[in-house]
């Protein structure tokens, strides 16, 4: 942590105190849910996983939500303080987050009605209560009705709160963060939406407030000597919710208390606004931090902290957010699955290195949501360090990695990092594959940077790459390991017609663009859905977010809103309206194969656009100039405009063949390295194709090669 900052990040890198800590930057690592919290390893895993973010410089760290008490857990995944060894695994994550030099901050937490407690006991194994300040239930809660907190319960609850930030300051903790935000208990408490009550807790807006009163102040109590902040929802993006004047008060409520900072959330889990996906732009919610920080500063306590959340994906981000000295610190949350070490490396000036956060979603919020074990599709060791420690080999052998997209480059960084001589084989002439096409989709211009740092990063370890040159076996005869990695090809349809000048696969479109006039798009999933957007979203980020504020009828701060340039020339960047557009699905969902907290947000802006979306088709006829003929739901045969056609009827994997071996034509690369004698593993697309997933390609890629070049 005593990386020399370059002047870019003059503000981010200097010093600054939270209550009684002192810390060396103005980054926090925000809190995630990992379910490390109760793998039962006596802490390895969540020690190894902190460890690794405190040694890349997080000067501070907030812990996954604690749950107070059996009831407050949001699932099966999350932990109580002193029930099932949670404590002896929390004191080995703040003993490793000490041992780097930096901080570490327990989550109080209560998921209120958002508890998903289905099939779920406590410590007496009696089944575990859901419980709200009134009886009104949620759409995931699967039926489930909470039970409305008697007023005895109510101050059990904020004792439960005070009770949990004394077993943190035991545990060895720095300090605590309440949650109060994202919708949880204490938001609860807060909104007219979910708080009914006409007693000492509800039926005004003063008294819904004075449910995080009573928590802060028995918190504050029970730790006089740490530091404590609160988590507040800037703006809970609810109809009828919690107005910002209300949110205002409540701060100034909450300022004399004792509190030493307030991180700024946005959203409910709930809204139809979306908050932290890949289509929300760049520091969207800086405006809502701003607010309640001009609160702080005008009033009796402007010392207590502000710290700015949600959509900062770069450290430059943050410096242009504090910039003016309104707001104290950011906290980057999923930055930190992405890369563990953005901190340092930010800090020393080497930008490219920094394996950036996507907003995919995917392998964290999709997984957490669910109650599976988190991860990063772009950095697959993330939450896993145990299984695949960081650690230098002590036997360098000769790996060859053949494809230079997402599960190629994965696997040739991870072997590079440990020491390993790598090789990576591009058939063609640049490396990124799928990420490659899919940062030409607006929106989605951030995949471009794990390809940027996968090339830095073997370039910096002293790898090789070959571009433009489809490797053969006897490239490979003398490798010690060899991971193929060649990924899909889109697969072809068989339908009369598809072969005129006017059809195009996905790849092509994207590639090269699509001639003004209608589209009509073969195929409704994934990416469908990136094609349509591809072909009705402006590429220019600043005016995205000025629709985006608009749509969402949301303040949406510009400060971070950047250049992002654009790979493809501007004569094939044809924008045409929603309605000259028509996806068309055979069977199941559009957009499937979408993550599950983006599905609806990729879907809804094509709605918006106006984009005309079919699914039932039958079968797909002929195509002719300008029109494609299909049989729909009711089998009668109906004719789709379409000056152009896009094929995205899925793909094929996209196996290397007809190589040879000392002169002597194989079956194919594998077959011929297999019968060579060479250790060789097949994965992600070029294994299994009938379901494209990164997350699986990447995380497969990692796994090979620990296995074949340990």
């Amino acid at each position: 942590m005593s990386t020399v900052a370059v002047p870019e990040l003059a503000v981010v890198s200097s010093p600054w105190s939270l209550g009684p800590l002192h810390l060396s930057n103005r980054v926090v690592m925000g809190s995630m849910h990992t379910g490390l919290e109760v793998q039962d390893d006596g802490g390895a895993g969540m020690a190894a996983f902190y460890r690794e973010r405190a040694a890349g410089g997080a000067a501070c760290i907030i812990t996954g939500g604690i749950a107070v008490s059996d009831e407050a857990r949001g699932g099966p995944d999350f932990a109580v303080f002193g029930v099932g060894g949670a404590d002896e695994r929390f004191r080995a994550a703040v003993d490793a987050v000490h041992d780097e030099g930096s901080t570490i901050l327990a989550q109080l937490f209560h998921a209120g009605r958002y508890a998903l407690a289905a099939g779920m006991v406590d410590r007496h194994g009696a089944p575990q209560r859901v419980v709200a300040p009134s009886a009104l239930p949620w759409a995931a809660a699967r039926g489930v009705v909470p039970t409305e907190l008697t007023a005895a319960e109510v101050e059990r609850t904020i004792e439960d709160f005070a009770a949990a930030a004394r077993s943190a300051r035991d545990t060895g903790f720095d300090g605590v963060e309440i949650m109060a935000s994202e919708g949880y208990l204490i938001n609860q408490f807060q909104s007219p939406l979910t708080n009914l009550r006409d007693d000492e807790w509800g039926g005004s807006p003063e008294r819904r407030r004075r449910f995080t009163v009573a928590v802060v102040e028995a918190v504050r109590a029970a730790v006089p000597d740490l530091a404590v902040t609160i988590r507040l929802s800037g703006a809970d993006l609810m109809p009828g919710s919690s107005t910002d004047d209300e949110v205002d008060a409540l701060v100034h409520d909450l300022l004399p208390l004792g509190l030493d900072g307030i991180s700024v959330g946005i959203g409910w889990h709930e809204s139809r606004t979306p908050t932290v996906q890949a289509a929300v732009p760049h520091g969207a919610w800086l405006a809502y931090a701003s607010r309640i920080a001009r609160v702080v500063r005008a009033s009796d306590h402007p010392e207590v902290r502000v710290i700015a959340s949600n959509r900062m994906t770069d450290l430059r981000d943050g410096e242009a957010v504090l910039a003016d000295g309104l707001l104290d610190a950011v906290a980057l949350a999923r930055p930190f699955l992405a890369d563990p070490a953005i901190v340092d490396r930010s800090l020393a000036g080497s930008f490219d290195l920094v394996n950036t956060c996507i907003g995919c979603n995917q392998a964290c919020l999709d997984r957490s949501i669910i109650g599976a074990p988190v991860s990063c599709l772009v950095n697959p060791r993330a939450a896993r360090e145990v299984a695949f420690p960081a650690r230098p080999t002590t036997d360098p052998k000769r790996v060859d990695v053949v494809g230079g997209g997402p599960a190629g480059l994965a696997a040739a960084v991870d072997a590079a990092r440990r020491g390993h001589h790598v090789t990576l084989w591009e058939a063609s002439d640049r490396l990124g594959g799928q990420f490659d096409l899919a940062a030409l989709v607006p929106g989605k211009e951030d995949y471009a940077a794990t390809v940027r740092a996968a090339r830095a990063e073997l370039a910096d370890r002293g790898a090789t790459v070959h571009l433009g040159h489809p490797a053969t076996v006897a490239d490979l005869a003398g490798s010690d390991a060899v991971v193929v990695a060649t990924g899909v090809v889109p697969r072809a349809v068989d339908v009369p017609g598809a072969d005129l000048p006017h059809v195009l696969s996905y790849e092509q479109a994207l590639r090269d663009g699509v001639p003004a006039g209608t589209v009509a798009i073969i195929g409704g999933g994934g990416i469908g859905v990136d094609t349509a957007a591809f072909l009705t979203e402006s590429p220019d980020e600043a005016r995205r977010a000025t629709e985006f504020g608009a749509r969402w009828d949301v303040d949406v701060a510009e400060t971070v809103v950047g250049d992002v340039p654009q790979r493809l020339p501007a004569a094939h960047r044809t924008l045409r309206p929603g309605p000259d557009v028509t996806v068309l699905r055979r069977s199941g969902k559009f957009g499937q194969g979408v993550g599950i907290t983006s599905r609806w947000v990729a879907l809804g802006r094509l709605r918006d656009a106006g984009v005309r979306m079919v699914g039932g088709v039958q079968e797909y006829l002929r195509i002719e100039p300008g029109v494609l003929w299909i049989r729909d739901e009711h089998g009668d045969e109906v004719g789709v405009p379409a000056d152009s056609v896009v094929v995205c009827a899925g793909q094929e994997p996209a196996l290397p063949t007809g190589d040879e071996a000392d002169g002597r034509p194989t079956d194919g690369l594998v077959t011929g390295l297999q019968a060579a004698g060479v250790p060789v593993a097949v994965v992600g697309g070029a294994r299994d194709a009938r379901s494209v997933d990164a997350v699986r390609a990447t995380s497969e890629a990692l796994e090979a090669v620990r296995r074949l070049a340990p």
